[in-house]
């Protein structure tokens, strides 16, 4: 509980630091006092948004990624990975839980969480929704506003609801 609470202060301390180049390195110093494991070269403008607030110790950002505005990272059980060289667009959620298809009297529909990994040099779209269990391979794309339930191949743009192939940029 205690440890929930600096985090919780951390985060809210570090997305109210302004977007300037100024200010990088402090922002990028709060978000990791608040347990996210990112590279001081990384480049988070933030609000993020961390469910549950207790586990941002679960969200890795790899050297030289831009995470940019509005960020979702829902991860309360399972890890989130983000590698090196990436672009995330403004809006994009990453939901690593989901839940079942059928309802059980008493006991409600259940769930179940899966990670989530973005490998290096990919870049997601903004407003795009990443869900549990998906690994975003090397030099993917993905487009805005896409819905990903299954893995990218590398070097594969990707787009739709859900998420299907358009094209491989190799």
């Amino acid at each position: 509980m205690f440890l929930g609470i600096w985090r919780w202060f951390f985060l809210a301390l570090a997305n109210s630091v302004p977007n300037f180049s100024f200010f990088k390195k402090l922002k990028l110093r709060l978000y990791r006092k608040s347990g996210i494991l990112t590279s001081l070269s990384a480049t988070i403008y933030g609000p993020l948004t961390i469910t549950p607030v207790s586990n941002t110790n679960k969200i890795t950002i790899g050297d030289k990624t831009f995470i940019n505005t509005e960020t979702r990272f829902g991860c309360p059980e399972s890890n989130i990975t983000i590698g090196n060289n990436c672009a995330i667009g403004p809006r994009v959620s990453f939901e690593t839980i989901n839940h079942g298809l059928h309802f059980v009297e008493g006991k409600g529909r259940g769930s179940f969480s899966k990670p989530i990994i973005v490998e290096d040099m990919a870049w997601i779209g903004a407003g795009a929704i990443i869900l549990s269990g998906v690994r975003i391979k090397k030099g993917a794309v993905v487009a805005a506003g896409s819905v990903v339930n299954k893995d990218v191949e590398a070097y594969t743009v990707v787009g739709g609801v859900p998420a299907k192939v358009i094209k491989k940029i190799v």
